[in-house]
């Protein structure tokens, strides 16, 4: 109060009124910030550039697992602590459930995940899933195959129908990424377009292992259903495509120039290291 005062009034009158020391206040004002105070300062430069970067959008848990991952040390009270004071504040994400049938699975497959999304190496794990995006056309479908290990898009394709080509497409996108011979387990709901002969028999040819959740399972597939809903938040439920087109561009630009390119840049196995300070390691 005293500092925000002082060229209005004179400083020991203030002093006085308030009950403290003069010497304490002039003090203060030489004394340097702490350790704390500096890293915290470091900190929330960094908080408000990723901030900025998502339009406004992420809040402290997302921004914390970038943190992490850039190989900050920090919880997730401090990053909201932070951005509290500093006036920064995310989008509340909406949840909301849908109910979907879920078909028989193919004889022989089964949920070879059972929800352990570890993965040691690219193209040991890979999940997909549908999702549908409004436009002014009608709707577009949007299937992707994410990789565990490295939690990037691999694969995906769009188009005005949910068949078994979608998915097919999204598949063949992986594949010319893959690298190497090993088997890799794709893992699924028990949509009708995963279901099917075709598609199950084009796994096998390209040395696949098909993984299916159980019925009425949607945590099965979380990684697939998480990705879905920061595209949602982040992106398509802050816009109006008039044309599947201009669906289609924007849903690619974020894919491709966010998503992905973080991850590039960022790779996931940063998540376990620690370091010492807020200072990036």
């Amino acid at each position: 109060m005293i500092a925000h005062c002082c060229g209005d009034y004179p400083i020991r009158m203030m002093s006085r009124c308030l009950q403290v020391s003069a010497a304490g206040y002039y003090a203060w004002r030489r004394r340097t910030p702490s350790r704390r105070t500096r890293a915290d300062e470091t900190l929330l430069r960094r908080i408000r550039a990723i901030f900025d970067d998502s339009d406004g959008v992420r809040g402290s848990p997302k921004i914390t697992e970038r943190l992490v991952r850039e190989g900050y040390r920090c919880s997730q009270n401090r990053v909201a602590r932070l951005m509290r004071r500093a006036g920064l504040k995310g989008i509340p994400h909406k949840r909301q459930w849908r109910k979907k049938t879920s078909q028989t699975r193919p004889m022989g497959i089964q949920n070879h995940l059972n929800r352990d999304f570890k993965a040691d190496r690219p193209d040991q794990k890979w999940v997909s899933d549908i999702t549908y995006i409004r436009t002014g056309e009608g709707w577009l479908y949007l299937c992707i195959v994410l990789d565990l290990a490295t939690d990037m898009v691999v694969g995906w394709s769009m188009a005005d129908r949910q068949d078994r080509e979608l998915v097919i497409k999204a598949v063949i996108m992986a594949l010319g990424q893959r690298e190497g011979s090993a088997p890799t387990f794709l893992h699924t709901d028990r949509g009708t377009q995963f279901t099917a002969e075709e598609y199950q028999a084009f796994l096998a040819d390209h040395q696949i292992v098909s993984s299916m959740s159980a019925i009425g399972s949607c945590a099965d597939n979380a990684p697939a259903e998480g990705f879905f809903g920061r595209l949602k938040h982040e992106r398509v439920n802050r816009r109006q495509y008039r044309t599947r087109s201009e669906a289609r561009s924007d849903v690619f630009d974020y894919i491709e120039r966010q998503h992905n390119a973080e991850r590039r840049r960022v790779p996931r196995r940063l998540s376990t290291q620690t370091q010492s300070s807020a200072e990036p390691g």
